[in-house]
C-alpha cells in the first residue's frame, strides 16, 4: 500500500518515510502545498499523512480540495493545543489527527490502523435499514434510491452503526473498531464524522441517535423493529 507524507519539514518526513517503509508500505513524499495536492490527486495512494502549515498552500485547502474528488483517507498533522486546527480538519473530511509534536511510533501505530480497516473491507450483501442503502463490495451509499458521497471513515462508521441497527454503540466501541484505541474525553474524531453522517443522510427523518454518554444508535424505521 502507498502513503504520501506532506511536509514542509523534510528531517521529520524523512523519518517517517524510513519507519513506515519498515512496516512494509511505499512512501512519497511532498514538501510544499501545490505539489502534495498535485501528488495527492494523481498518485494513487492508499492514505496521506498531510502537515497544516505548509508553504505554497495551506493543508486545509489541500484537504478541501482532495474532498471534492476522493475519498482518499488522510491523517493530519496540527499544531498541538491548537484545538480550531482540529476541529476544522475533522470538518473538511480529516479520517483522523494528531497533535505535533507527536511520537513517530504513535503515527505510525494510527497509520496502520486505518489501512488495517481498508484491507478489512467485507465484499459483503448490500443491505439497507430506514431507506439507506449501503454496499460493502463497492462501499456506495444511497438515500432513499440516491446517491450519498462519503468518506472512507464515515463509511466504516455507518457501516457499524447499521449493523447494530436498533442497539447502541458506544464511542470506545467506535474507537477500538476504527481506530485501534480507547475514546478519549477531548477526542472529538468519531463525534465529527457522526456530525458529517447526519448532515449528509438525514432530512426531516432522525437516523443516528445519541444517547448521551454511552454511545451512538441507528434508528430502524417502526416496520423494521429493532435488532435482537
Amino acid at each position: 500500500m502507498r502513503i504520501l507524507i506532506v511536509d514542509d519539514d523534510e528531517e521529520l518526513a524523512g523519518l517517517l518515510s524510513e519507519l513506515l517503509t519498515r512496516e512494509g508500505f511505499r512512501v512519497d513524499m511532498q514538501h510544499d502545498g501545490p505539489k502534495g495536492l498535485a501528488a495527492a490527486l494523481g498518485g494513487g495512494y492508499d492514505l496521506m499523512v498531510l502537515d497544516v502549515m505548509l508553504p505554497g498552500m495551506d493543508g486545509f485547502e489541500i484537504l478541501r480540495r482532495v474532498r471534492r474528488e476522493s475519498r482518499l483517507p488522510v491523517l493530519m498533522l496540527t499544531a498541538r493545543g491548537e484545538d480550531e486546527d482540529r476541529i476544522i480538519g475533522l470538518e473538511l473530511g480529516a479520517d483522523d489527527y494528531l497533535p505535533k509534536p507527536f511520537n513517530t511510533r504513535e503515527l505510525v501505530a494510527r497509520v496502520r490502523a486505518i489501512m488495517r480497516r481498508l484491507e478489512e473491507r467485507r465484499p459483503g450483501v448490500k443491505f439497507e435499514v430506514n431507506g439507506i442503502s449501503i454496499d460493502p463490495g463497492t462501499r456506495d451509499v444511497t438515500r432513499d434510491g440516491v446517491p450519498v458521497e462519503v468518506t472512507t471513515f464515515e463509511f466504516d462508521i455507518l457501516e457499524t452503526l447499521m449493523r447494530a441497527a436498533g442497539r447502541v454503540v458506544s464511542r470506545d466501541d467506535l474507537m477500538e473498531e476504527l481506530y485501534g484505541r480507547k475514546a478519549t474525553p477531548f477526542d472529538r474524531s468519531v463525534d465529527m464524522h457522526i456530525s458529517h453522517l447526519r448532515k449528509k443522510l438525514e432530512g426531516d427523518k432522525p437516523l443516528i441517535k445519541t444517547v448521551r454518554g454511552v454511545g451512538y444508535q441507528f434508528v430502524r424505521s417502526p416496520e423494521e423493529g429493532v435488532a435482537a
